[in-house]
Order: structure tokens, then sequence, then C-alpha cells
């Protein structure tokens, strides 16, 4: 809408891009490219299929898969039938996917080939039940989704969609292990794009492609190929992150825009094909969930020969809230380049004590954000919703201090979320499953800094009397319960840990205590 007024929605963009740039290419995976033609064609299709199947308006609609094409023409297909998508985390265990549908209340869910075992044992574990499409991401040849699309008329249903309706219901743990549907609406998308338009550090350029890396099921893979989209770019999409065929796609794709955690940079930078890569075409490389440091800044520099920004966000803000933005990387300044920078236009952020009051620069507090852009709550939790938000400022939950220049820098997260390798990983969940294992008498869960991955999952565990307990077999139990990346990489034991007089574990403490046991 606010740089091009026939779009106010997510169906919109398919339907403004086939008829200004028909031929172009919208989106880019294994099977090739799809023009903006095309886009429209299918995700018309998959729409009047939806509806003919008789699911409701406002219906929440699976997506179970890795990264790739199909995903954008769901996404704009089901919204154009008047619903929400949700992308699945397909990392996670059997166990905690089935929940998430649950509570989603999904009628249909599409699945690639790749999870559809998967997918069938989950659906055992569901109370609800829900029909399965199965498409394959990897082939070309008709299946079980043309079949089914062949059930709708092929047209545009071109159903009236309100700002307040839900686009994307985006899954994100909360600190008690329950899984919370982030409800992300039409408006609050648009007006996205807006703070976006207003600010000078986005720029887009004719010809532009983004390169897709991170998974859809983050608002990081869906936001930033959304805001492509919207301007009109192309988008190179990889299934999953691994940094040989990252190389292998900056070849064949020739991207100009890349949105990686510092943690993939890394790895690309290491890989032994970085040294004979051209990475000529790109022209900036965004980052998030961590600070980068300035000696991975300077490598990258030296051999990606790009710009970098910062960006963080929440997935209720509906995308980032902040930019550090590419003039203010200055590997001379350590301390600068732990900054996530200042808000974008239009957003606000103050620092706040537990009791709401602001605190002066320099001061940690937690960080209250007020933007137009805001969610639209949790899906089916008004209290979680309420506990976040107070007269319109949403409670991020991050601590952290603004310094005299303006530039905010998180120092911790008062919910004690640990990100190991770009995935927000909350120490209760992992807890949670550590104490379900009968040899465990009580446990903290803690992220020491890590060179690879930001910061390592760490138990500290006090046995239970009697019991002998070996690192391997925590991790192993662990492993039937909760997804791979939330498995502690290091597993500590203990014979107190230090606690509040209320009783509760004070994890600092227990941070300290384990670094500089060594």
């Amino acid at each position: 809408m606010w740089l091009h007024y026939e779009i106010r929605n997510l169906g919109d963009i398919p339907r403004h891009w086939a008829r200004v740039t028909p031929d172009r290419p919208a989106l880019i995976d294994g099977l090739g490219r799809r023009t903006w033609r095309g886009l429209e064609e299918t995700s018309n299709r998959i729409a009047s299929a939806v509806v003919a199947s008789g699911i409701a308006p406002r219906s929440h609609i699976g997506f179970f898969g890795k990264n790739s094409a199909r995903y954008f023409e769901l996404l704009f297909g089901v919204n154009k039938a008047g619903c929400a998508i949700t992308p699945l985390n397909w990392r996670l265990a059997a166990a905690e996917l089935a929940p998430v549908i649950d509570d989603a209340g999904c009628p249909l869910v599409f699945v690639d080939r790749e999870f559809a075992d998967t997918l069938a044992t989950v659906r055992k574990l569901c109370t609800q039940p829900f029909r399965t499409v199965v498409f394959d991401s990897t082939s070309t040849a008709p299946g079980e989704i043309e079949q089914w699309m062949d059930g709708g008329n092929g047209r545009d249903p071109a159903l009236r969609v309100h700002p307040q309706d839900t686009a994307l219901l985006i899954y994100t743990s909360g600190t008690t292990g329950k899984p919370k549907g982030v409800q992300l609406t039409h408006g609050g998308l648009d007006r996205m794009r807006l703070c976006e338009h207003l600010e000078p550090a986005y720029e887009w350029r004719d010809g532009d492609v983004m390169l897709t890396v991170m998974p859809v099921f983050h608002l990081v893979g869906t936001g930033l190929s959304v805001q492509s989209l919207y301007n009109g770019a192309t988008v190179s999409i990889l299934p999953a992150l691994e940094p040989g065929n990252l190389l292998k796609l900056i070849a064949r794709d020739r991207p100009t825009i890349c949105a990686l955690v510092p943690t993939a940079i890394q790895m690309v930078v290491d890989h032994p094909d970085a040294k004979t890569a051209d990475f000529s075409s790109l022209r900036m490389v965004m980052y998030a969930g961590s600070a980068i440091s300035s000696t991975l800044l300077k490598r990258a520099l030296t051999e990606m020969k790009c710009k970098f920004m910062q960006f963080y966000g929440a997935t209720e803000s509906s995308g980032a809230m902040t930019l550090l933005r590419p003039e203010q990387h200055d590997v001379n300044d350590e301390e600068r380049l732990r900054s996530c920078g200042t808000p974008l236009p239009l957003i606000e952020i103050t620092i706040r004590d537990p009791e709401g009051n602001i605190v002066p620069d320099g001061s940690n507090g937690e960080f209250w954000a007020r933007m137009p852009n805001m969610f639209g709550g949790y899906w089916n939790q008004p209290d979680a919703t309420a506990a976040v938000m107070r007269d319109g400022w949403y409670r991020t939950g991050d601590a952290g201090y603004r310094d005299k220049d303006g530039l905010l820098y998180i120092v911790d997260r008062v919910k004690d979320m640990i990100i190991t390798g770009g995935e927000n990983v909350y120490s209760a969940e992992v807890e949670q499953a550590l104490a379900k294992h009968p040899g465990v008498r009580q446990c903290a869960v803690i992220g020491l800094p890590d060179p690879k991955w930001g910061e390592r999952v760490t138990a500290v565990i006090i046995p239970a009397a009697g019991t002998s307990l070996t690192p391997e077999e925590i991790i192993a139990h662990c492993r039937g319960l909760i997804a791979g990346y939330k498995v502690p990489k290091e597993v500590r034991f203990v014979d107190a840990l230090p606690m509040t007089a209320t009783g509760k574990i004070l994890k600092r403490a227990v941070r300290d205590q384990i670094t500089k046991s060594g």
C-alpha cells in the first residue's frame, strides 16, 4: 500500500507484480524459476481449491516442509482464500509438534514428501483430526497436490480481506514450554512495509535477488522473503542451511542480498570452497540472532566484499525493530559492534525497570517497544498476550541499555532464552525434559559462549542420591523428547546450585560458577 497502492494484503503481492512484470522471475528453487505470472496462476489454483474444499475463512492451514517455492505458492494461495498459513517447525520432535497443530486447529496440513511419515506419527498424537495433502519439492512430476488443486476452478476467489485478519500464525516457544501462536495480521505486515519504506538503509534495485536461507517457520525466513517480494525482487530459495550448497546457490543465482546469522557467516567463510567463491554479486548481508565479533566481521568484509547490516526484532513485531546500519559497522570498534542499532522510523523503544519506569541511559532494563506493526496477540492465549502488553507497549523480554549516542545494546534475556546457531532455545523447555529422567534431582540450563554456535546449551545437574549419570546418558534421554538443537551440547554435574531465599535458581550465578570452574 505504501509503495504500491494496489498491495494491501499478502495476496495482493502476486496480483500486482503479475500485472506489472509478469515474465520476471519471482521464485527460484531446485526445480527452476517461477515467474510472477506463474506464481499468480498457481496461487489462484490453490486458493480456489481451499474454498472448494469447504475450509472456513480465517482457518489456520499448516505447512510442513523445508524452504521451497511451493511454500510461497501456498502462502499466497491460502491467504487469497481468506485463511492464514502456519509454517511448522520440521526440527521439532513429534511430541512437540502435535500440541502446535492441535492449538492452531489446522483442518489441513500441506506436507513435503520428505516429512510425510513424520506427520503420520504426529497425527497419532494429535487430539483433533486434520487432512493432509502431500507435495514433492524435489520433483516436477504431477502428484497429490496437483490432483487436489484440480478440485477448484482455478480462479482467484477475490475474497475481502480485513486488515485485522491473520495472515501468518507463527509459533514461538514460551518460557513455560507451552507454544504460543503469534498472529501476524495483514494490516500489521502492511505497516511493517511502511516502516521499511521510510528507512534509508533499505535499498531495493531493479533486478535484486534475495537469497532465503533461514527456515520459513521463523519470521526471518518468511518475513524477509515477503519484504523482498513486496518490492518486486526475486527470491532464491535454499531448502536448509548447508554452507557448501549456499556457495553453489550464490554462484548459480547471483543474489544481491542475503540474510544469515553470525554462526552461518562463520560456517560460510570457513568452508573450503569459500576461498574460490565469487561473492561479487552480493551488495548486502543482513544478520540477526546475535552480535557479530570484530574478528569475524573483518574476515567477512575482506572475503565477501559487501556491506553488512544487523537487525533486531521479534516475531511479535512483524519484522525488524532496530538496525545497526552499514555505516555503523566499524571493525575497529568492538563495543559498537555489540549494539543492535537504533529503531526504524515510526518504532519507539524505551528501557524500563520491573515497575515500568524508564531508566536513564547507560542503565540496564527491559526493552519496551511501541509500533504500528504490532502483532494481533497470541492465538487462544489472552493472558499471555496481556502479560507482554501494557498501554500499547510490547514488553520484549530482552534486557539491555541505551548509550549516550542512542545506540541500543542487549545484554541478557529476561526470559532466560539461549540463542544457539540462530535458533531460540528457552531453558525451561530443556529443564522440563531433563526433569523427566529419574536420575536428575535438580537442574538448570544456561547458555555459555561458543565460538561456533554463539551459545551452547549447557545442562547443570544435581544427580539423585545413589545414581551414577554420564553426559552421554543425559543427552540420549533428551533426544527423545526435544528437538536436536535444544539438546544440551554440554552436561556438568554439581553438588549444589545457587538459590535465592525463595528457592529460585540464580542462573547468572550458575553461569559464573561454571565459567570459573572451566
